[in-house]
């Protein structure tokens, strides 16, 4: 009786084994069906991944490969980026050779990766050694307005602008931050801090860089305020207008918009290098904001800097930031530091072919080339033309070729991010750059098996 309890116990325990599996895998392509992704759940899909992990870990041998392979099934689709599904040979030219696994391709943010290549080709050039007695002080030079400056950091700054001739160093004052979006907001502080009835309106023209409107009303300043798009501004007050160029999301170059008396301007200039546009003159103006994320690569740096002209300015740019998070990692210094050396060394020593922004210029290039050869053949999308100008830098003309496509759904297609969702390509709509839901921000700058994979899908699409 025992032998028999025993057999009906494993043999039942099996059959209620595979019925939770085929009920999650149900579940799981209802869920792939139905799940209408936002911004933020898209931020956070580490936290799905590793919630998922919990709830489908197996308790016994016979049902690990089937909840293994549920378990794979829903992390690609939460957060395709960290799915093994993704660790694919990036050697990939051919868009036709690519293998399209049904994973979801989030070309949502402007997550880095394609200069994943160049910087592991370049071996042990920006290796980084910190011993464990380095870097325990707060203070970096306490002669230096800006005290939690690294020396090197600042040397290596300002040798790349002089390099690339794309800002003036002169008389500046450099400010460094946890990513430009830090500076960013220090400079709202900086602006506004002196005092006001009411707050200062925080303007930009559309389409605008979605994060600067979440980032203002996220913060319920009393000092400041969102008051929209730069062009419908006329109010008789002071101001502040944030201006991005190259424009992140279409590419464009900008220039002030209000244009008027009392206006105070944060010029963002992540991607004024030469692998993006045409350097046509040094940018000379009051703040200028630049990140390591866009210039190298490396966002999980968390490294940007300011030049500004004003040393008051400077001064509450600093406060800000010692208040915030009193002072900047000093390791994320010594490391972009050694990062903008190779950058420099490889402009001014390394020859054409490896000079870094030479061989990011040719991978960009390429991609735009097969984007707008996809665009034309699919009919459903349309991409921006840019004008061609001479860059100083290269010592050549060519047209601006930006981080992001800027693409607008044509035909009867109202809302482009949910028919690329379809396809399992998730954007950021244009609805949060102030335009119409038929745009849609697509990232330039994923691995090239993503890339190449976003490249066929959309040959092949069809209304």
């Amino acid at each position: 009786m025992g032998k028999g309890l025993e057999v009906w116990s494993v043999k039942h325990l099996l059959m209620v084994s595979v019925a939770l599996n085929v009920w999650l895998v149900l579940k799981l392509m209802s869920y792939e069906r139905e799940s209408n992704f936002t911004t933020e759940q898209i931020f956070h899909g580490f936290c799905a991944e590793e919630k998922l992990h919990k709830q489908l870990s197996p308790s016994s041998s016979s049902s690990t490969s089937m909840a293994a392979a549920v378990a794979e099934k829903a992390i690609n689709f939460l957060n395709p980026s960290t799915s093994s599904h993704t660790i694919i040979n990036d050697d990939v030219n051919d868009d036709d050779d690519v293998d399209d696994d049904g994973r979801v391709i989030n070309l949502d943010h402007g997550d880095p990766t394609m200069y994943e290549r160049y910087w592991e080709q370049a071996g042990d050039k920006t290796t980084v050694t910190i011993s464990g007695w380095q870097s325990m002080s707060y203070f970096s030079d306490v002669r230096n307005l800006c005290w939690f400056l690294e020396p090197e950091f600042a040397k290596e700054v300002t040798r790349l602008h002089n390099v690339v001739g794309n800002a003036i160093t002169q008389n500046r004052h450099i400010v460094v931050g946890t990513g430009s979006t830090q500076l960013f907001q220090a400079a709202l502080y900086a602006l506004s801090s002196s005092g006001g009835i009411e707050p200062i309106s925080v303007v930009s023209a559309t389409p605008y860089y979605s994060f600067y409107r979440q980032v203002v009303e996220y913060m319920k300043s009393g000092l400041y305020k969102w008051a929209g798009d730069a062009s419908n501004f006329d109010k008789d007050e002071p101001y502040i207008e944030l201006i991005t160029s190259p424009n992140n999301p279409d590419g464009f170059m900008r220039q002030p918009v209000v244009n008027r008396s009392g206006g105070m301007l944060i010029h963002d200039f992540a991607y004024y290098w030469p692998q993006y546009t045409p350097i046509t003159s040094p940018a000379d103006h009051e703040i200028m904001l630049f990140t390591v994320s866009k210039s190298t690569g490396h966002a999980g740096m968390r490294i940007g800097w300011a030049l500004v002209k004003d040393e008051e300015v400077a001064k509450k740019m600093t406060k800000f930031i010692e208040l915030s998070s009193i002072g900047v990692s000093k390791d994320s210094q010594l490391r972009a530091a050694k990062i903008l050396q190779a950058v420099s060394d490889s402009c001014e020593h390394g020859g054409e072919s490896r000079s870094f922004f030479e061989v990011s210029y040719q991978n960009i290039a390429g991609r735009w080339k097969k984007l707008r050869e996809a665009v034309k053949e699919s009919g459903i999308l349309s991409t921006p033309e840019f004008p061609s100008a001479f860059c100083q830098y290269k010592n050549q003309t060519f047209s601006t070729q930006p981080a992001f496509a800027w693409l607008k759904c044509e035909e009867e297609v109202e809302d482009c991010e949910n028919f690329l969702r379809s396809h399992k390509i998730l954007t950021r709509s244009g609805k949060h750059f102030g335009m119409s839901p038929k745009y849609v921000r697509i990232s330039m700058l994923d691995r090239d098996s993503n890339y190449g994979l976003f490249i066929k899908r959309l040959s092949a699409m069809r209304l």
